[in-house]
C-alpha cells in the first residue's frame, strides 16, 4: 500500500496535463545559473507582449525527491502565463530527499538540509536574474515567485531567508525584495519558533492550502522551537504585522491543492493585479467549501508514505 501511495504522490502533477494537453510552448533560451555537484539550469520563456515586464519564477514540486523544470505537465501553466504577458523562468534545484527515510520531528536534518539546498538554488537563480537583467531584458524589481508542493515550500523559505538576512538570504543584495510570492500548499522550516520577518517585510503573499493536508502540513509540526510551519500558522503573523496576504483555504481538501496552479489561475491573476501591480495593502482570507472538487487519492498522503 505504501508503494502505491508513493507512486500516486509522485505522479500527482500529471493531472495538470488534462487541462491543456496541447501546449506547444518552448523556451526562448536555457541558461546555466549555478554549478553544484552538477550544473543547474533555468528555462526562460520571454513574453512577446510583456508591457509591464513581470517575471514569474516557477519552482516545481515532487517532495524534494523527484520532478523537473521542464516536465510536460507544467508547460500549459507556463504557456498561460506567457499568454497573459508574463515572462517565465522555470528553474532546477537539488533534490535533497532522494533516498531519505523516516523523516519526522526527531529525524529532521534531511528535511532541513533539503529545504536549505532548494532555497539556496532559488536565491542563486534570482541573483543570476538580477546580474543579467539587461541581457534578459527583464526588470529585477518585478520578480514573482510561484511554487507547488516542495516548490511552494521553497518559495516561502527563500523569502523568509531573504527577509531575515540569514546566510542564505545574503546571497541577494541588501534591500532587494520579491514583488510577490504564490504558494500552492507550502510551509516554512523555522529554527526560531514562530515565523517572524525581522529585517524587512515579506513580499505580498498568496497562500493556497487544504485544511486536511498532512503531506505539507496546513498547521505545524514542532519540537521545542524547531518546526515545520504551515500556512495557517504563518498567516496570523502577516495579519499581526499588517503584511498584505491572500489566504485561500480549501476546507477538508488535502494535498490536492498543490496541483491547482491552473484551476486557480484566475485567483493568481487577481492577486497579481491587486497586490503587486496596484500595490493594494489587502488582508484577505477565503474559506472554500466546494463539494464538487474531486478528492484525489494522493490528497490524503502523509510524509511516511514517501520517506
Amino acid at each position: 500500500m505504501q508503494a502505491i501511495i508513493k507512486t500516486l504522490v509522485l505522479s500527482c502533477f500529471a493531472i495538470i496535463a488534462t487541462l491543456c494537453s496541447n501546449a506547444q510552448i518552448k523556451p526562448t533560451a536555457t541558461y546555466e545559473f549555478a554549478k553544484r555537484d552538477s550544473s543547474l539550469y533555468f528555462d526562460f520563456y520571454k513574453s512577446a507582449h510583456s508591457a509591464d515586464n513581470y517575471t514569474v519564477v516557477f519552482v516545481f514540486g515532487g517532495g524534494f525527491i523527484s520532478g523537473a523544470r521542464n516536465e510536460g505537465y507544467y508547460l500549459p501553466y507556463y504557456e498561460r502565463l506567457v499568454d497573459s504577458s508574463f515572462n517565465v523562468v522555470a528553474i532546477d534545484y537539488r533534490l535533497g530527499l532522494k533516498g531519505a527515510k523516516n523523516i519526522g520531528p526527531v529525524n529532521r536534518k534531511p528535511l532541513e538540509d533539503a529545504i536549505a539546498m532548494a532555497a539556496e538554488d532559488l536565491l542563486t537563480a534570482t541573483k543570476y536574474l538580477i546580474d543579467h537583467e539587461k541581457e534578459l531584458q527583464i526588470d529585477s524589481r518585478k520578480i514573482i515567485l510561484a511554487g507547488s508542493s516542495a516548490g511552494a515550500i521553497t518559495v516561502l523559505q527563500a523569502d523568509y531567508e531573504l527577509c531575515n538576512r540569514t546566510k542564505l538570504g545574503q546571497i541577494l543584495p541588501e534591500g532587494f525584495r520579491y514583488a510577490g510570492v504564490m504558494s500552492f500548499a507550502g510551509a516554512i522550516y523555522s529554527k526560531k519558533g514562530k515565523v517572524k520577518y525581522r529585517c524587512q517585510p515579506p513580499a505580498p503573499t498568496m497562500f493556497l492550502h487544504g485544511t486536511a493536508d498532512r503531506l505539507v502540513t496546513y498547521k505545524q509540526i514542532k519540537l521545542f522551537n524547531i518546526g515545520f510551519i504551515g500556512s495557517s500558522k504563518i498567516v496570523p503573523q502577516f495579519k499581526k504585522k499588517d503584511y498584505p496576504y491572500y489566504f485561500v483555504r480549501y476546507e477538508d481538501l488535502g494535498h490536492e491543492v498543490a496541483v491547482r496552479i491552473l484551476y486557480d489561475f484566475d485567483k493568481s491573476m487577481w492577486f497579481i493585479d491587486n497586490y503587486i501591480v496596484r500595490g493594494a495593502k489587502i488582508k484577505r482570507d477565503d474559506l472554500i467549501n466546494d463539494p464538487t472538487i474531486e478528492r484525489l487519492k494522493f490528497g490524503s498522503a502523509k510524509p511516511s508514505d514517501l520517506y
